[in-house]
Formats: structure tokens, sequence, C-alpha cells
């Protein structure tokens, strides 16, 4: 039995560790295939971004003319004006023109969701006048049963007298009194208590009736009184009133409901209510308290005249803003977001052939994945609320500083987006930025973080002082020479350069041969990450600040500069 016991821990143990490797064999390739699967996950996900950003390279590429200046030809705005519309689009802007018309003469552009309410809140009343009259029904059947079988039982008991009960016969009576004065009493009661109810029924309908007629009276009024100065974005909605800017506002509807009238009618309900509701036209005075200075703000104008609205998202990637904090914020924050919305709204041009659009700048610069819920929910509704309530007011969706990751994002969701849309959309890496922007906004109006000219409370510069422009060819240079005919001036200048990567150097050349070169700045590689360039210099003598730039890359470089000279008198 000794052998036996000894020799059964011998046999299982080799058992165990082969299953033992046999397991840890098996978890092995299962991380393996796991790896595998990663692996195989991620390089899709590049590939997909590496197409992504292959057209983006090849639009612009094709989008750049001879000169090296980028063509912003694609960024009109769709025409408001009735000679370009096609022939479904003037039908369905004159139905809508007639329908919008009929509803404000008839005060009936609000009337169908009021009637809607009534009829529900009618049907509610309905339904608890059935169930009261039913549950005061059965009471009644009830008492009524009742006051019907107490008799039936005195007379039984008067009928069950038996000859030995004779010596009883006179206490019967007196019971029988007794019960009847009671039962006469409920009944008594009963009665005042159905009265009591039928009277406060009866009061409770006369209260509703002349609710009813007091409304219906302040309906007439209403009715009576027809707002054909009725307005939307500052701009009157009735037809016949002859604003022309009317139909811009009535196509806006319509391009967001894809030239469907009924949906479009429908969308112009749904804002009216919403904005009053929300006291929407109040919004510009109201004192939020909502800081967006970090995440939003309007700033400058484009090449087009449309605003310019920036969207910074790094700040979404900060912890502090999600949990209690976030759902709080939120609502003050998407308060702001519309205010800013309105504000830059009240920039707009109406007009046919007027910016009517404003262009929206996305940094994504350190922007946080997609996957806090609480982000993407917020992100949701509030693009959901913006697209339904200010349709067709984007006239161009410019992401700049897009992560890797995101070129796979958004081409994972562009299927389910309108080609409308789709068209309105620009992405550009961080090497890209300035040279993406510059299609669409004059150097001075970008801000210098983005490679532009624009620097805050700049006391050198403004605006108006616009950038010259200069090529330098792929792998040659360029000289910029800012001429000092004066000694004891002193020059200031700005300059950019799209796509960066070059060799960069200043140097003061004086007129007179036998003075020395100064060197202002030592030669150096500047890359998109250094930003624009803001040097000044004074002169001792007559002579030209010499600006040199060598490109070597494949691709011809644009420069954009500015300059000025401060005398000595005027400082």
């Amino acid at each position: 039995m000794e052998e036996n016991t000894a020799q059964i821990p011998q046999e299982k143990e080799p058992s165990k560790c082969v299953s033992k490797k046999a397991m840890e064999t098996e978890n092995a390739k299962d991380e393996e295939k796991m790896s595998e699967s990663k692996h195989e996950d991620e390089q899709k996900t590049k590939e997909i971004a590496v197409v992504e950003e292959r057209k983006v390279a090849d639009k612009e590429e094709n989008d750049t003319s001879p000169s090296g200046i980028q063509k912003s030809s694609s960024f009109r705005e769709e025409s408001n004006l009735l000679s370009d519309l096609k022939e479904h689009e003037k039908k369905a802007l004159s139905e809508l023109r007639s329908k919008i018309e009929e509803a404000i003469l008839k005060n009936e552009l609000f009337q169908e969701k009021k009637q809607q309410e009534k009829e529900i809140s009618s049907t509610k009343d309905g339904e608890e006048k059935v169930q009261k009259e039913k549950s005061t029904g059965t009471d009644k059947k009830e008492d009524d049963s009742e006051k019907k079988e107490q008799p039936k039982q005195v007379e039984g008991e008067r009928e069950g007298a038996t000859p030995s009960n004779e010596g009883k016969e006179e206490e019967t009576p007196a019971k029988t009194n007794t019960e009847e004065k009671e039962i006469a009493a409920k009944e008594s009661k009963e009665d005042i208590t159905d009265k009591q109810v039928e009277k406060e029924e009866q009061t409770s309908e006369k209260e509703e009736e002349e609710e009813a007629k007091e409304n219906a009276q302040q309906e007439g009024v209403a009715d009576q009184t027809v707002d054909k100065d009725i307005s939307l974005w500052g701009v009157p909605l009735l037809p016949s009133k002859g604003d022309d800017r009317t139909d811009t506002v009535l196509l806006k509807l319509l391009r967001a409901r894809e030239f469907k009238t009924t949906d479009a009618f429908e969308m112009l309900r749904n804002i009216l209510k919403w904005r009053k509701e929300n006291k929407i036209d109040s919004i510009l005075e109201a004192d939020i308290e909502a800081n967006l200075g970090s995440m939003a703000y309007m700033q400058g104008n484009d090449r087009d005249g449309h605003p310019i609205c920036f969207n910074i998202f790094a700040v979404f990637g900060n912890d502090e803003l999600y949990g209690k904090a976030f759902e709080e914020k939120r609502v003050k924050f998407m308060r702001g977001r519309i205010q800013l919305m309105e504000k830059g709204i009240q920039k707009l041009d109406f007009k046919p052939g007027g910016a009517s659009a404003i262009l929206q700048i996305n940094d994504l610069k350190n922007t946080p994945l997609p996957t806090k819920k609480e982000l993407r929910n917020a992100t949701k509704k509030g693009v959901e609320l913006l697209q339904d309530n200010y349709p067709e007011f984007v006239a161009k969706n410019i992401f700049i500083n897009v992560p890797f990751w995101y070129y796979a994002y958004s081409a994972l969701f562009s299927p389910s987006l309108s080609q409308r849309t789709k068209n309105k959309f620009v992405y550009a890496r961080s090497a890209k930025v300035t040279d993406t922007l510059l299609k669409y906004i004059a150097a001075s109006q970008i801000p210098v973080q983005y490679g532009g000219l624009k620097r805050e409370n700049d006391s050198e510069f403004s605006v108006e002082d616009d950038a010259k422009e200069a090529i330098v060819k792929a792998g040659s240079q360029e000289t910029i020479e800012i001429p000092a005919p004066e000694a004891g001036n002193t020059l200031i200048w700005d300059l950019t350069v799209s796509g960066w990567e070059v060799n960069y150097k200043e140097e003061f050349v004086p007129t007179d041969e036998g003075s020395y070169t100064i060197i202002v700045q030592k030669g150096r590689r500047i890359t998109w990450q250094d930003g624009t360039v803001r040097n000044s210099f004074t002169n001792k003598e007559p002579g030209k600040v010499v600006i040199t730039i060598e490109n070597g890359a494949f691709k011809k470089k644009r420069i954009l500069y500015r300059y000025k000279t401060r005398t000595s008198s005027s400082s």
C-alpha cells in the first residue's frame, strides 16, 4: 500500500507539469495572437492615416499655382443669388416663401404646436374625468347595494319570527325602528356627500369653462394681432417686406434640409421656439460668467470677409473639467458658446453676395483621445444643438495641428456626413498649418502661434499692414532687402515662411563700400516650431538690411514679410 501511495504522486506530477507547460504555451500563443491582431489594427490605422495624408498632400500640390501662391477658389460660399440657383432650388425657395407668408399673416407660425399641446391637455383632462366618474359610480353602486340588502334583512327577521319568540315580539319592533333610523341617517349623510361632490364637480366645470373663455378671448386678441415684424438674426421673415436678406436666411434652412420645403419650414418653427424658450434674443447682454478665452474666441476676418472663430480643444484634456465640475461648467460653457456665435452673426452681411457664414478654425494640438464618455456626449450634444439652430453658418471647417490618429478617426465617420458638409472640411498637419491658413486668411490676420504676423496688443503693426510676398525655389536662396537711406532710423520687420525648414540669416550692408557688414542675426536653421520672426535694427549710417533665406527642400516655399521705418524724430 505504501508503494502504491508513493507511486501515485510520481505518476501525477509529470501530468501536472505537462498541463502547466501546455497552459503556458497556450497563453503565450494567445498573447502572441492578441499582439498580432493589435499590431494589424495599428497597421490598418496607420495605412488609413497615410492614405488620408497623401490625399491632403496631393490636394495641396494640385491647388498650388505656378507662382507658388495657394489657390482658394474652392472656398467660395454657395451663392444666394436667384440667378445662380438651380430650377428645383428656385421652386423650393418659392414654396417656402409662400408657407412662411401664409403662416405669419394667419398668425399660425406657432399655432400648430399650441394646438397639439391643447389636444394633449384636453385628452388628459378627459381621462381624469372618466376615471373620476367611474370611481364615483362604483361607490354609488356599492352604497345602493348596501341600502337594498339592509331592508331585506329586516324583513327576513320579521318573517323569520317563530312562536317560541312570541315573548320577544315587543323588543323586535324597537330594534327595527332603531335600525331604520340609522339607515335613514346614513342615507341622508350619503345624499349630502353626493350633493357636495356634485357641487364641487359643477364648480370645477364652471371654473374650467371660465378659464377656457378667458383663454379663447386672449387667443382671439392674439389672433387679431399679427406680428409682421417677426425676424430671425435681425432679418425680417415676412417675404412681402421685400428685404433681399430674407432669401439668404431661407436658403440656409433649405440647404440644411436638402431643399425639402416642409422640413425647412419645420426647422424654422423649431428654431424660433428654441430661441424663445432660451431667451436667445437677449443673450448678447447676458452675463453668463463662462470664461471661453482659452477655449473659443472670435478674431479677425478671412480674405472674403468671413469672421474667424478659433476653437481650442487642448483644454478638454484637463481632468479637472470632468466629474461634477464638468457637468456644471458644461451648461455655462454651451450658453457662452451660443453667445459667441450670436456675436459672430452680428458681423455677418446677409445680403446676396455678402459674407453670411463664419470660418471655423479648430486647433487639435494636444487634444485628448475621444475615449472619455463625458467629452464625447458633451461634444455630440453641442454639435447637434449648433447644427439644429444655426444651419449653414460655417463657411469652412479647418482642422489644424491634426494628430496622427485623427485622420483614421475622421475617415471612419466621414461616410455618415453629407457631401456638402465634407466639402467644408480641411485638415492640416502641424508642419502645414501656416501654408493651409494662408490659402484662406491674409498673413496679417493669422496669429503668430500659427505662423502668421498678428500679435496681441501690437504697437508696431496692425491688420491693415498687409504683407508682401516672395517665392524661394527648391534648392535655391532668396534675399529680401529693406532700405535704410538715412542714418539714425530704426527698421522693424516681420517675416514668415510657409512650411519653414529653411536656413535664415540677417545682415546690415552699408552703402559705403569701405564700411563693414554687420551681422544682425547669425545664420541658423528655422523650423515651423520657431514661428514668425520679428526683429529690428537701428542704423548708424545709410545702407540696407539684407535677409537671406535658403531653401534646401524639394518644394518651393512662400515668404511673407512686412517692414516699417521708425525715424529718430518720431521715436
